[in-house]
């Protein structure tokens, strides 16, 4: 069987932690930022934990 190819976007934009979860950012955080609360920007900011049922699809783009 050939080798699996990583997906390069999903590469640079997931992080894998030590415990081997998938680590993201937010989307919406790149424009517009003027009509969007100070407290929604500073939620935006933090990073989040990959939902459980993509975590293997995601996983297997990355080459993990």
């Amino acid at each position: 069987m050939p080798k699996i190819k990583t997906r390069k976007g999903v590469k640079k934009r997931f992080k894998v932690t030590k415990k081997g979860k998938l680590k993201r950012s937010h989307a919406f955080k790149g424009h517009i930022l003027t009509k969007k609360s100070a407290k929604r920007k500073r939620n935006l900011r933090k990073s989040e934990i990959v939902n459980k049922a993509d975590k293997k699809r995601m996983k297997k783009m990355m080459g993990v």
